[in-house]
């Protein structure tokens, strides 16, 4: 896997090691085991899915991570996305809609002991203002159009990656930076996510 991602041209060091410390067979359920280091999306129950790795690592590094930043994550899932941005950042903040998902999700943070990660069970289309400003904000996603409620939970000089368009057919990922002059958009090209859905899933 880690050669893959090599010659998908990710090349931060630190996503890499992140990656490569990350036991992704641990996010699926055993009939998905033999796939884990495959460059495949898998499915993880209630309609989600495990991200590509070289997904996740394309938006891991296009996030610009360091050890000193507060990032929040829109959509726990199986947790290894956050799995992996706990251990480049300082406080990881991750929401997911679904509780059953989300018990998993925790259970697997507390047997790799990563003990930086917040979670919570509710809406993430509508952020955590409660601990806002986040230097960096992930969603794993896609949102119709940019959430102004997470936007306005970017911190100066921010970065959040986010994917957009909910026709899994015409999607793309966007990085936005808040600058001094407003919010800068860069595309990073087509992808596809499972909707973000407001509300909070039932049991």
């Amino acid at each position: 896997m880690m050669q893959d991602l090599r010659q998908a041209g990710v090349a931060d060091g630190g996503v890499l090691a992140a990656m490569e410390a990350t036991p992704r067979e641990l996010f699926l359920t055993d009939h998905f085991k033999a796939q884990a280091y495959e460059d495949a999306t898998l499915p993880i129950g209630y309609q989600q899915t495990l991200s590509a790795p070289a997904v996740v690592a394309k938006m891991t590094e296009a996030l610009e991570i360091t050890d000193r930043m507060k990032v929040l994550e829109i959509g726990t899932g199986s947790g290894y996305q956050a799995a992996v941005l706990a251990q480049l950042c300082r406080r990881l903040y991750s929401i997911e809609r679904h509780p059953a998902l989300l018990q998993d999700a925790e259970d697997r943070f507390q047997e790799l002991g990563l003990v930086n990660i917040t979670t919570q069970a509710g809406d993430g289309s509508l952020g955590w203002p409660e601990q806002a400003p986040f230097e960096r904000i992930m969603v794993t996603a896609a949102a119709a159009d940019v959430p102004d409620a997470l936007l306005g939970q970017l911190a100066e000089g921010g970065i959040m990656i986010v994917p957009v368009g909910l026709d899994e057919n015409d999607q793309y990922l966007l990085k936005l930076r808040r600058g001094e002059d407003g919010i800068e958009t860069e595309e990073l090209g087509p992808t596809r996510f499972v909707p973000l859905i407001a509300g909070l899933a039932g049991p």
